[in-house]
C-alpha cells in the first residue's frame, strides 16, 4: 500500500533472455565520465542506440530520468504470480480462495474482485500523485525507482492502481502484480517482487448496520486531524474500519499459517493515512512484519468519486509470505527454471503442506571492491543496480564493508563485499573473476568512481 511506503519493505521479500513480449531499443546507462578500459563482452551493459524504448507493445521516449536496465526489462512480462504451481501463484490462490469463501455480496457472489493482469508500466501520476505523495517526497527518487522517462515508470507498488479501480466503481478488490524497486542486494531483497493490494470501502449503512442504535452514527464530521483520525472522519467510523481491517487480516494470516499464530500490531503514523499499522506475526518463535495497512486517505477516496464512503487498504508481499510458509531461504529461487525447484510445488491442491528441500548448498566466492567516490552525487543503489545488471542472479549479497574519509583530501572511499553464489551449481573462480573485473571497469566508466583495484 503506497500510503505506507516506508513500511512496505515487506515487499522486499520477497539469467533469462529478454521476454518475447519485450523489445528494447537503447538501454540507458549512468555514464558520467569515459574510460579507455573495455568491459568483457559477455558482461558489458548495453549501450544506447536510440532514444526510444519499446516495452509491452508501446514506445516510450527516453530522457534524463530513464534508468531501467536490460536486466530489469528481461523480468517484465514474466508474471510469476500467474504461473500455475509456482509458489507465488500458490500464495495468491490461497488468498483469493479465502476472500472468495468468507466475503460474499448480497446475492452470494464473491464481494472482492481480483485483478492480476494489470500492466506494470504506469504513469508517475498513478504511482505517486494519485496517492497524494508530495512532489518532494523521498519515495519518488530516481535512486529508488525504475523510470522509463519522467512521465512513465515500472510501478513501485500495486497501490498505483488504487485510484483507477475505485474510480471505475469498485468497492472491494484485490490487485496483484510484479513491482520494481532499486534496493540493496541480499537473500531477501530483489529488484522485482510481487505484491497484493486489498481495498474495501463502506457506505454509512454497511459500516453501522450491525451496531445497536447505530442509525444516528455518521461517517464524516467537521473536525480536526489528529494522530488517530483524519479531520473529516468521526471517531466511531475510524474505530469500526480499523476493527474490520484487523479482523480481516488476522483471519487471513491464521488461514494461511494455521491456528496458534500470534499477531501483533505496530502503530505507524504516516502523513497520508491515519491510523496506519504494521502487522507482525510470530512464526517459529520470531516476530516478522508481513504487511502494512491503514484507513484510506479520504482525499484519495473523494477524488476517485466515492465521496460518500470510507475504507481501508492493505499491501502485502507475496515473496515474504511464501518464504515463511514454504521455508524458501533465498529470494532468487523464485526466478529459478530448475525443475528440481519447481516440481516441489506441484500438488493435488493449493493448500498442500510443502517444505522446500534445498537443491544443494554450493560454496560462495567472495570478492571485495574499493573505490573513491566521485565529487558528483553518488548513490549506493546505482552501484547495486550496476552489480545486478552485470552479475545477475549469481550475486547473492552486496554490502558496504568499510567507509574511509581521507584526512587531507576529504575524499571518501567505499569498500564493498560481493558474495557470489549460484543457487543451482558451483561457480568457478575464473568466471567470478571475469564478472568482478567487469563490475570494476563498469563502475569506473558508468559511475565515475576512481578505482582502488
Amino acid at each position: 500500500m503506497a500510503m505506507l511506503w516506508k513500511f512496505m519493505k515487506v515487499a522486499k521479500y520477497s539469467k533469462t533472455a529478454l521476454s518475447t513480449k519485450v523489445k528494447v531499443r537503447g538501454i540507458p546507462t549512468y555514464s558520467r565520465r569515459s574510460s579507455s578500459k573495455s568491459v568483457p563482452s559477455d558482461f558489458a551493459a548495453s549501450v544506447p542506440c536510440s532514444n526510444t524504448m519499446e516495452l509491452l507493445g508501446k514506445s516510450y521516449p527516453q530522457d534524463d530520468y530513464s534508468n531501467v536496465t536490460e536486466k530489469i526489462l528481461s523480468k517484465v512480462g514474466k508474471n510469476l504470480h500467474n504461473r500455475k504451481h509456482h509458489p507465488l501463484w500458490l500464495i495468491k490462490e490461497q488468498v483469493k480462495e479465502h476472500f472468495y469463501k468468507h466475503y460474499l455480496g448480497r446475492h452470494g457472489t464473491p464481494l472482492f474482485s481480483v485483478y492480476d493482469h494489470l500492466s506494470p508500466v504506469v504513469t508517475v501520476q498513478q504511482n505517486f500523485d494519485s496517492l497524494l505523495i508530495p512532489q518532494n517526497h523521498a519515495s519518488r527518487r530516481k535512486e529508488d525507482n525504475y523510470y522509463l522517462n519522467r512521465d512513465h515508470m515500472l510501478r513501485a507498488h500495486t497501490s498505483a492502481h488504487q485510484w483507477d479501480l475505485i474510480h471505475s466503481g469498485l468497492d472491494a478488490f484485490l490487485a496483484v502484480g510484479d513491482v520494481y524497486r532499486r534496493d540493496t542486494i541480499d537473500n531477501t531483497h530483489y529488484p522485482v517482487f510481487h505484491q497484493m493490494e486489498g481495498v474495501r470501502l463502506f457506505s454509512c449503512h454497511e459500516l453501522f448496520s450491525s451496531i445497536k442504535d447505530g442509525e444516528g452514527l455518521q461517517l464524516f464530521e467537521r473536525g480536526h486531524r489528529t494522530a488517530h483520525k483524519q479531520e473529516c472522519h468521526t471517531m466511531e467510523a475510524v474505530r469500526l474500519v480499523e476493527f474490520n481491517l484487523k479482523q480481516v487480516l488476522t483471519k487471513l494470516m491464521t488461514h494461511i499459517f494455521g491456528d496458534g499464530l500470534q499477531v501483533r500490531w505496530v502503530d505507524c503514523y504516516f502523513p497520508f493515512t491515519h491510523p496506519s499499522f504494521e502487522m507482525e506475526i510470530n512464526f517459529q518463535g520470531e516476530w516478522m512484519e508481513v504487511l502494512g495497512c491503514g484507513v484510506m486517505e479520504q482525499q484519495l477516496v473523494n477524488s476517485a468519486g466515492a465521496q460518500d464512503k470510507i475504507g481501508w487498504a492493505f499491501g502485502l508481499g507475496l515473496e515474504r509470505l511464501a518464504m515463511i510458509l514454504y521455508d524458501i531461504p533465498d529470494i532468487r529461487l523464485f526466478w529459478s527454471e530448475d525443475e528440481r525447484f519447481l516440481k516441489q510445488f506441484i500438488g493435488p491442491h493449493i493448500w498442500q503442506k510443502i517444505k522446500f528441500q534445498p537443491l544443494s548448498r554450493y560454496p560462495p566466492l567472495i570478492n571485495d571492491i574499493s573505490f573513491w567516490l566521485p565529487s558528483e552525487t553518488y548513490s549506493q543503489n546505482d552501484f547495486y543496480d550496476l552489480v545486478r545488471t552485470i552479475g545477475g542472479d549469481l550475486i547473492e549479497k552486496v554490502f558496504l564493508l568499510d567507509e574511509f574519509a581521507h584526512p587531507k583530501t576529504k575524499k571518501v572511499s567505499h569498500c564493498y563485499r560481493i558474495i557470489y553464489r549460484h543457487p543451482e551449481r558451483t561457480l568457478t573462480q575464473d568466471e567470478v573473476h571475469r564478472i568482478h573485473q567487469a563490475i570494476e571497469e563498469s563502475a569506473v566508466r558508468e559511475l565515475g568512481v576512481e578505482g582502488r583495484f
